[in-house]
């Protein structure tokens, strides 16, 4: 490798951190590893780094828009029922139906800030 990256994350952006962070620490069942008051909060997922920032205020316009994200969080899950009944005791229950695609079953939510999350059960999980 060129480079020689060593680790890679996603990261979402928002101008409402509190609110997010919070909805992530009760969605995943965990507190975030690394927390820096409106600024950052990371957490560690199997295999991902999730980190949520406030950008600074120059560039806050860039993520206030409504359009739809084009990137997805997608998580697997070991039981789609549960984790569709997670969220809605969260308050936000998945808008669709759960469908059928060749890698397993799938549903798509979002969180409180519209950012699309596809919660998915494999095949045989």
């Amino acid at each position: 490798m060129v480079f020689g990256y060593t680790d890679a994350l996603v990261t979402i952006a928002t101008i409402n951190l509190d609110n997010l962070v919070s909805f992530y620490t009760n969605f995943l069942e965990q507190k975030p590893t690394k927390l820096l008051p409106n600024v950052y909060a990371e957490f560690q997922l199997s295999g991902l780094r999730l980190g949520i920032f406030q950008p600074k205020n120059p560039h806050q316009t860039e993520f206030e828009t409504t359009a739809k994200s084009k990137i997805s969080l997608c998580l697997e899950v070991s039981n789609l029922e549960i984790a569709i009944a997670h969220l809605s005791n969260l308050g936000y229950p998945p808008p669709g139906k759960i469908s059928v695609a060749s890698h397993g079953r799938e549903i798509y939510a979002y969180d409180p800030d519209g950012n699309r999350l596809i919660l998915h059960e494999g095949i045989g999980d």
